[in-house]
C-alpha cells in the first residue's frame, strides 16, 4: 500500500465542461507522477453523468447504465492522460455519489479527490445536493474544488 502523499489523485468525472476543467486545472497545478483514477459514479434510473458523443443506453437497464458510465469514465481518463496523468478508468455503482467517490479514494488510498463544483445554492443545493460539498465533508482525503472561470 503507498502513501496517502504517493497515491493517485482521484478525479470525480462526470462527463460535464465542469469535470473537463477540473482535469485540466489538476493537470497544471499538481504533480502528475503518482497517476490518477478517473471515476464516474452511476445508478439506474437516476443517472448522474453526460455520456460521450454518440453513446445511448436505456437508463432502467443496469448493464447498460454501467457500460455508458465505463465510456463515460474512459473519456475522462483520456483527458486525464493528455493532462499529464498516467489515467485508469473505473466506473464505480453508488447512491449517494460522494460515498462512492469517498470510498473508491479510499480503496485506491488516493492522495486527493479532484471534482467541478457547480455552483448551485439556494433551493436547488437543497434538492439536488452538492456533491462537492458532501465529499469536502465526509472524505478523510484533501479535496480540491474547482470553479467555473469567471
Amino acid at each position: 500500500m503507498t502513501s496517502a502523499a504517493q497515491g493517485p489523485v482521484v478525479f470525480a468525472y462526470d462527463g460535464s465542461d465542469l469535470a473537463k476543467l477540473a482535469i485540466e486545472e489538476a493537470g497544471r497545478l499538481l504533480d502528475t507522477s503518482a497517476g490518477a483514477v478517473v471515476a464516474c459514479v452511476w445508478q439506474t434510473f437516476n443517472v448522474g453523468f453526460v455520456t460521450p458523443a454518440g453513446v445511448e443506453f436505456n437508463a432502467a437497464q443496469a448493464g447498460e447504465v454501467k457500460r455508458a458510465a465505463q465510456d463515460t469514465a474512459a473519456e475522462g481518463a483520456a483527458l486525464a492522460e493528455r493532462a499529464g496523468f498516467a489515467a485508469q478508468a473505473v466506473a464505480v455503482e453508488s447512491a449517494p455519489t460522494w460515498k462512492g467517490l469517498c470510498a473508491l479514494a479510499d480503496e485506491r488510498d488516493g492522495r486527493l479527490i479532484v471534482l467541478g463544483s457547480h455552483g448551485r445554492t439556494g433551493v436547488a443545493d437543497v434538492l439536488l445536493g452538492s456533491v462537492a460539498t458532501a465529499v469536502s465533508q465526509h472524505s478523510r482525503r484533501s479535496v480540491l474544488i474547482v470553479h467555473r472561470r469567471a
